[in-house]
Order: C-alpha cells, then sequence, then structure tokens
C-alpha cells in the first residue's frame, strides 16, 4: 500500500482512464436531472391544485348567489379568486413556517472515536446524512482551518444570492494580482477575460480556483469583506457554533476556522441545494470560449483525479472538495452513497494529499453502519 503514497503512486493515478470517472459523472447528472423535474413535477400539480380550488370556490359562489336570486358581476368575481388565491398563500406560508429546519447535528448514541493507527489524519467527522448523527471521528469538534474546503460555504452563499447564472463578469489584474502573489491555487481565468457566472462556479470547485472564488465575492457582495459577512450570516442561519470565514477563497487566516463535524454539516446543507451538488458531484467541466481561451477551459475536480469514487466496495463517493494551507495541511470533504443511506466525511490536517483521500476510504469502509 506503501507505493501509493510516492511519485510513481502518483504518476499511476494520473494515468488512469478517465472514462470511468466520466461515465460516473454523466450517471450522477443524470439521476439529479432525474429529481430536479420530480420536484418541478411536484410544484406544478400543487399550483394546479390551487387554481382548480380557487376556480371552483368561484364557481360555486357564483352558483349560490345564482339561486338567490343574485350573481356577480365581473369586479365581485375578481375578487372571489383573489381572496381564495390570498387563503392557499396563507395556507402555504403556515406549511413553509412548519418546513423542518436545519437541525445541528449531534453526536449519536453509539459514536465511534476513531482510534485505528491505519487512519493517520488526526481530525475527523464522519456524518450519517440521514439521521443526522455524527456517528465517528477524532477530535471531531476541535478547531481546524478549512483551507479550500471553504469553498463550499462560498458556493452555497453565491448559489442562494446569484439570480442570473448568464450574467457575464470581467476579471481585472487588481482582483487577480494579489491572489497570484498569494500562490493561490487558481482556475486560470485571465485580466479582461469576460465569463458567465455559472463557469465561476465550476471554477471555483472543481480546480478550487481562488480567481473564481474572489469574482464570485465581488458579484454578491461587492467584496470579500462584505461576502464574508453573509457567509459568517449562514454560519448563523444553520446554528453553527465553531465556524467562522474571513474570505471566500480559504487562504489562511488565523481568524477563518470552523470542525470536522460542522464541516461536515456545511457540505450536508450543500448537497441539499440541488445546484451546489451538481457541482460538487462533476469530474470535469469546460467552460465557454473566450479570447483568451478560444477552446475554454477544461476544469477537472481535485478530489476525482485522485479517485475513482468506487474504491470501497459497496460506497460510492460522489460529490467533494479538497483543502491544502501550509498551516490546514490536507483536507477533505466527501459525500458517499451506500445502498439508500449518505455519509459525509471529513478529514483534515493530513501532512500527505493521499492521506485524506485514502483515510477516507478507511473511514467509509470501516466505520458505516
Amino acid at each position: 500500500m506503501g507505493s501509493l503514497y510516492d511519485n510513481s503512486g502518483e504518476d499511476i493515478y494520473a494515468r488512469r482512464d478517465i472514462e470511468k470517472r466520466r461515465k460516473h459523472a454523466m450517471a450522477m447528472k443524470k439521476k439529479r436531472k432525474r429529481q430536479i423535474l420530480k420536484r418541478k413535477i411536484m410544484l406544478f400539480t400543487g399550483a394546479a391544485a390551487i387554481l382548480v380550488a380557487s376556480l371552483g370556490l368561484t364557481a360555486a359562489v357564483r352558483k349560490n348567489n345564482t339561486a338567490s336570486g343574485s350573481s356577480l358581476n365581473p369586479k365581485e368575481t375578481q375578487q372571489v379568486a383573489i381572496d381564495a388565491n390570498a387563503d392557499a398563500a396563507n395556507d402555504d406560508n403556515i406549511d413553509k413556517k412548519d418546513e423542518k429546519k436545519f437541525v445541528y447535528a449531534q453526536k449519536s448514541s453509539d459514536y465511534k472515536e476513531i482510534t485505528d493507527a491505519a487512519v493517520r489524519t488526526p481530525y475527523v467527522a464522519l456524518l450519517d446524512v440521514n439521521n443526522n448523527k455524527i456517528i465517528a471521528g477524532r477530535e471531531a469538534e476541535s478547531r481546524i482551518y478549512p483551507a479550500s474546503m471553504t469553498k463550499v460555504m462560498s458556493l452555497i452563499v453565491a448559489v442562494e444570492n446569484v439570480k442570473d447564472v448568464t450574467k457575464m463578469y470581467q476579471f481585472t489584474n487588481k482582483l487577480l494580482y494579489p491572489l497570484y502573489n498569494a500562490q493561490a491555487s487558481v482556475a486560470g481565468f485571465g485580466t479582461n477575460e469576460i465569463v458567465p457566472v455559472s463557469d465561476l462556479f465550476y471554477g471555483m470547485i472543481l480546480p478550487s480556483g481562488a480567481d473564481a472564488a474572489a469574482a464570485l465575492a465581488e458579484i454578491v457582495a461587492g467584496s470579500e469583506e462584505q461576502f464574508a459577512v453573509l457567509m459568517n450570516k449562514k454560519c448563523e442561519e444553520l446554528g453553527l457554533k465553531n465556524t467562522h470565514f474571513v474570505n471566500s477563497t480559504g487562504l489562511y487566516d488565523d481568524e477563518q476556522y470552523t470542525t470536522p463535524s460542522e464541516m461536515a454539516m456545511i457540505m450536508k446543507y450543500a448537497m441539499d441545494n440541488s445546484e451546489c451538488a451538481k457541482v460538487l458531484s462533476t469530474f470535469q467541466y469546460t467552460t465557454e470560449k473566450t479570447t483568451q481561451h478560444p477552446d475554454g477551459i477544461l476544469l477537472t475536480n481535485t478530489m476525482f483525479s485522485r479517485m475513482y469514487g468506487t474504491e470501497v466496495e459497496g460506497v460510492t463517493i460522489t460529490a467533494g472538495k479538497t483543502g491544502y494551507t501550509d498551516e490546514a495541511l490536507n483536507c477533505l470533504v466527501s459525500y458517499a452513497v451506500k445502498g439508500d443511506k449518505s455519509y459525509i466525511c471529513v478529514t483534515s490536517h493530513a501532512h500527505n494529499k493521499w492521506h485524506c483521500v485514502f483515510d477516507s476510504f478507511e473511514i467509509y469502509g470501516n466505520y458505516l453502519p
């Protein structure tokens, strides 16, 4: 197993046929599309039911008034329909208030402390998504630097606040130069390059592009600082107790921190959003053609470049986000499916980029129910 971590091991992974991962990614996209279609059908059915109810009420009122020797004029008929729709809207608002809100995940009653020496990562959390319980971990409540796992929260805030993903953004040297100077990972967008917001989503997550993250922060909030305000507001909304953000990129700052458990919760929230889930599940994506990149930029998911996602028998890792800074070291948040159950694993502060990956395999293989 040791050879998997040396240079030759990395070359083997780099040379592996990507077709298998491509097919898996396509299958996940089709599954996601079916889920979205199902939701749209449910919404359409609900809207149709409200319309039928309002028309039925109008007809009933008209019939009653006709029987009593009176009739509604057009204005009165319109008011009846308005009142019926208002009642339906009020009922809908009541239903929304009763909807289940995001609940902070607690340790399960049979929580397992990971002491296995085969897991070298010092900070770990394993979340049972369906039961919303932390079922295993190691220093799961300790503070960690999230590095580029930060971009999962950045994606959430961007997706929830950008109304038009076709909106175009032009990169400037003012935005790019500080990122180059900080040696941040980038998607590769150049000065004066004009790209749609949708490309920025993928540019931020797949290659862990700080250029795309900083651009989204500017689009959504006008500045990195104001975008961080929105990130922390979302943390408050989710009830996170030990997470704080200063920037969208994940670049080191002592005041940018989370815990393995809360990072898993952030990932859970992201995967409940269909657009976020689609981006986080994508293996490869090509951006739109521009003057600077006539063929577009081929973006590859840094997690899927290190795994197929099917290494653990009976388990499929379908989404994830890697991270690295000198202070955070290597980290990974991944989303996996076993049967009809879903799980999220966070491994952090690994000294080798392969350790956080293979430790995830070890955890999925030995700590799932």
